[in-house]
């Protein structure tokens, strides 16, 4: 089975560089599988995990906090805001993240600018809880 070079790139460093089979995503306009030899394609990316496919080994799913993907014949390039590895999470630190971005949501339903905030802190928080796998 063919392959293609998957990247993940943050503002701050390389997250994942490696020969991969299939990356799924969930893009704005709906979920994506990507396979080599794909259309060249850009697209604005979720709050969501991203699954990756390799041959002879486990599935590997990685949190990105949205962020664009690139897609060319070869290599996929995904910038993301942030981005982690199920390891590099602190899930202490997730779940009180989850925690105070659910009380600026209840506190600040009248300040649409402070709710949209509280809500997307509160998705990222769910991303790297249901990456984390604990």
């Amino acid at each position: 089975m063919s392959t293609f070079l998957l990247e993940i790139v943050t503002p701050e460093r390389k997250v994942y560089a490696e020969q991969v089979n299939m990356v799924s995503v969930k893009g704005v306009g709906g979920e994506l599988g990507i396979l080599p030899n794909h259309i060249p394609l850009v697209t604005p990316l979720k709050i969501a995990p991203i699954s990756v496919k390799k041959q002879g080994s486990k599935d590997e799913i990685i949190a990105v906090n949205g962020g664009f993907m690139e897609v060319r014949k070869d290599k996929v390039v995904i910038l993301a805001e942030s981005a982690e590895l199920p390891e590099q999470i602190d899930i202490d630190r997730a779940k009180a993240a989850k925690e105070r971005a659910e009380k600026r949501l209840v506190e600040t339903k009248q300040n649409n600018v402070d709710f949209k905030r509280a809500e997307a802190a509160l998705q990222r928080a769910l991303n790297r809880i249901s990456v984390s796998g604990k």
